[in-house]
């Protein structure tokens, strides 16, 4: 049971990265974007591309003590986040923002949101095609812990980046002014816009947090599972998840509900299949849903 709690906190540490990017667009623009999981499928497979090319020229491989490192898969990050900024601009201004300025509802952004995350998943059926792909080959290296815990070395890797990432984005929204203009508008928008914020140019800001953190996710997620299309669609559920158990616009209500779905489903594999994980992110949202709807750090 411990080491499946561990192995929740990896989990939960991904879905915690992934919600916050998806929790500050829906905060800001009162979107909820349903292309994020596909988003994240975009820059998994943006990285495979980079890792495959460096592969190809030799440079892979490092020694790092006893263990080996794949300094191609970390050098991936750079492009993988780079692109992921790119498109998820993109998407704003060629998508929801032309649907934002002629008043469209809610419902119309979200069924947006829905078509341009087909369009994306079509595009990696047509480029890398339906087969499952990975990082690296062969076997990964284990760590053995205290309790009889084993883990493998990427899997600490992964909470490191993953942690790093999260408190990086606090300090940000935190400390920086950027950061508090950001929280301002998710606020209140009218008088963000009335105090002179630019409120245009913080929907870039918070699009191009959120594009970062989404290729961050998508790699991680890569690294502990396995690439495939679908991937980011299926992750949708607990990313949603979590932002219910932490409330809409909470940086901290997403980290904890990412570690609660984390290690609820993890654990949940010692009585259920594995298959059923995603059923238990559903079922600990409807609960939420009913009994506190404003998530464990919402408002009201």
């Amino acid at each position: 049971m411990l080491e499946l709690i561990v192995y929740g906190v990896v989990l939960g540490s991904i879905i915690a990265l992934g919600s916050i990017g998806l929790t500050l667009i829906w905060g800001i623009t009162d979107l909820f974007n349903c292309a994020h999981g596909d988003q994240i499928t975009v820059g998994a497979y943006i990285a495979l591309l980079f890792v495959s090319l460096f592969s190809r020229i030799g440079f892979l491989q490092a020694k790092v003590g006893p263990f080996s490192f794949n300094w191609g898969v970390l050098l991936a990050f750079i492009p993988a986040i780079i692109i992921s900024v790119g498109l998820a601009i993109f998407i704003e201004h060629w998508v929801y923002k032309p649907l934002r300025n002629t008043g469209a509802h809610f419902i119309t952004s979200f069924i947006a949101s829905v078509g341009v995350a087909w369009v994306l998943r079509g595009l990696i059926y047509m480029i890398w095609g339906a087969e499952f792909h990975f990082y690296t080959s062969g076997l990964r290296p284990m760590i053995f812990l205290p309790q009889g815990i084993k883990l493998r070395v990427d899997e600490i890797f992964i909470v490191i980046v993953a942690w790093a990432a999260v408190a990086a984005v606090y300090l940000f929204m935190s400390k920086a002014k950027m950061g508090k203009a950001l929280r301002a508008l998710a606020d209140n928008p009218e008088l963000a816009r009335i105090s002179g914020i630019n409120t245009q140019r913080m929907i870039d800001w918070a699009w191009g947090l959120a594009g970062t953190l989404i290729a961050i996710a998508g790699v991680l997620y890569g690294i502990e599972t396995q690439l495939r299309p679908e991937m980011g669609w299926i992750f949708l559920l607990p990313l949603f998840a979590a932002i219910i158990l932490g409330g809409k616009g909470s940086i901290t209500g997403a980290l904890a509900g990412g570690l609660i779905l984390g290690i609820a489903q993890q654990v949940s594999t010692a009585w259920l299949s594995p298959t059923y994980k995603p059923a238990v992110a559903f079922i600990i949202m409807i609960l939420f849903l009913l009994f506190r709807p404003k998530g464990i750090f919402g408002k009201g």
